[in-house]
C-alpha cells in the first residue's frame, strides 16, 4: 500500500471511476463532489480494507493533508472555483492536477498560482470516455514541469493507457482541443457515409465491415457506426460537452490565428442536434440531423 494521500474533486461520470482505481491500487483517498450523494455511492463502493477511503462535504477538508490532488470538474469557472477552495490548504511540495478540459489561459494561470505557493501543478484533460475511465485506458495529455510530471505520472497511470508530458503549462489543453477538433470531423464524415449507404439502399452493416480494414478505418466507425445505424446515442460524451469543448478551441484559434473551419461548421451542427432535444446524447448522434 502507498503511503501517498490523495484527493480526488469532482465524481462525475469520469472522475468517479478514475478515483475508484486510486483507491484499488492502495492509495488513501479522499473525494468530494458538489452533489454529496455522489461522493457517498463513491464511499459505499470502494470502501474496502485495502485502502482508506473518506467522502467530504467540503474542497477544503478534503484536500487537507493531501499528497496529490486530482481535479475533473465541468468547465473554466468550475476549475477556477474548486481549485482556489484547494490552494487554500495544499501544502507546500504537494501537486494540483486538473484533469477537467478547460482552456489553456486558465491552465496557465493556475500554473503561476501554484508555482508562488511553491505547489505543483499539471493540466492533464483525458481521452477515452467513460469507459476508459472505467476500464483504466485512459490517455492523458499532459503540460508542466518535467519533473512534477515524473512524481506524478506514477500514480496516474492506475487509469491510464498511456500518458505523456507535451510542453509547458496549457499543453495539454491545447493537444486536448486537437483531440477533439479531430473527432468532430471524423465523427461527421462516419454521419454523412452512413446517411449516403442507407439512401442508396446499401447494407450499411455490411460496407463497415469492409471499409473498416481499409485506410477509412477510426475508432469511431469501429466502435460507433453500429450503433448509430440502430439509433443509440447513450454512450457518455455528451453533446452539450462535446459544444463546450469546441467553444474553448475555436476560441483558441481566434487567438492563434488558426483556420478551424470544419469544427466550427460541426459545432453548428451539433446545435442542430441540441434543437432537437439531443444535448445530453453522445456525439455520434450527428447523424439525427441528417434523417
Amino acid at each position: 500500500m502507498s503511503n501517498l494521500k490523495v484527493s480526488f474533486l469532482g465524481l462525475g461520470v469520469m472522475g468517479f471511476p478514475m478515483a475508484g482505481h486510486l483507491s484499488k491500487a492502495g492509495y488513501s483517498v479522499a473525494v468530494y463532489n458538489r452533489t454529496s450523494q455522489k461522493a457517498q455511492d463513491w464511499l459505499n463502493e470502494y470502501d474496502q480494507d485495502s485502502a482508506e477511503v473518506a467522502a467530504f462535504d467540503t474542497v477544503e477538508k478534503a484536500c487537507e493533508g493531501a499528497d496529490i490532488v486530482f481535479m475533473c470538474v465541468g468547465d473554466d469557472k468550475d476549475v477556477n472555483e474548486v481549485a482556489r477552495q484547494a490552494l487554500a490548504v495544499m501544502k507546500a511540495g504537494s501537486t494540483l492536477v486538473d484533469h477537467t478540459t478547460a482552456s489553456a489561459d486558465i491552465a496557465r494561470a493556475l500554473y503561476a498560482e501554484c508555482k508562488n505557493k511553491q505547489i505543483g501543478f499539471l493540466d492533464a484533460p483525458v481521452s477515452g470516455g467513460q469507459a476508459g475511465a472505467e476500464n483504466g485506458q485512459l490517455t492523458i495529455m499532459v503540460g508542466g514541469d518535467s519533473d512534477v510530471y515524473d512524481r506524478v505520472e506514477p500514480v496516474m497511470s492506475h487509469y491510464a493507457r498511456h500518458s505523456q508530458r507535451l510542453g509547458d503549462s496549457g499543453s495539454g489543453q491545447l493537444a486536448k482541443m486537437m483531440n477533439q477538433i479531430c473527432i468532430a470531423g471524423i465523427v461527421q464524415g462516419l454521419a454523412e457515409a452512413l446517411h449516403f449507404g442507407q439512401r442508396a439502399g446499401l447494407d450499411c452493416n455490411a460496407v463497415i465491415d469492409v471499409i473498416s480494414k481499409g485506410a477509412a478505418q477510426s475508432w469511431q466507425m469501429e466502435n460507433r457506426a453500429s450503433t448509430m445505424l440502430n439509433n443509440k446515442f447513450d454512450f457518455g460524451f455528451a453533446v452539450d460537452w462535446m459544444r463546450k469543448d469546441l467553444s474553448i478551441a475555436l476560441d483558441e484559434a481566434r487567438k492563434n490565428g488558426s483556420t478551424l473551419a470544419l469544427t466550427a461548421l460541426v459545432d453548428q451542427y451539433y446545435a442542430d442536434v441540441q434543437k432537437l432535444g439531443g444535448g445530453r446524447w453522445d456525439t455520434s448522434s450527428l447523424l439525427t440531423r441528417l434523417k
